[in-house]
């Protein structure tokens, strides 16, 4: 079982940063698939990025802007997001294949101009 635990949104001004953390209870090392979604109001959830243990990949809207790391040692999956934008304002999640699909209770993250 793992249960996850997103921290770092908050309120930013257009053009800013914020740094989305995803904390694992259980052991992650394993897990092959680690990703970052977001879910707008109105919209559906979509993904951000993901990585896996050899490559990272990037929704075409935050390529160049956001970068996604994990640190298996401290069993912790990041989100470094840069120049921020109006259109990132939305509810961020982790979600981590573990042997089964886990996900986070989701971080507000707010831009604002």
């Amino acid at each position: 079982q793992v249960r996850l635990v997103e921290s770092g949104g908050g309120l930013v001004q257009a053009g800013g940063s914020l740094r989305l953390s995803c904390a694992a209870s259980g052991s992650i090392f394993s897990s092959n698939v680690m990703s970052w979604y977001r879910q707008a109001p109105g919209k559906q959830r979509e993904l951000v990025a993901a990585i896996t243990k050899s490559s990272t990949n990037y929704a075409d809207s935050v390529k160049g802007r956001f970068t996604i790391s994990r640190d298996n040692a401290k069993n912790t999956l990041y989100l470094q997001m840069n120049s921020l934008k109006l259109e990132d304002t939305a509810v961020y999640y982790c979600m981590v294949v573990a042997g089964s699909v886990y996900w986070g209770q989701g971080t507000q993250v707010t831009v604002s101009s």
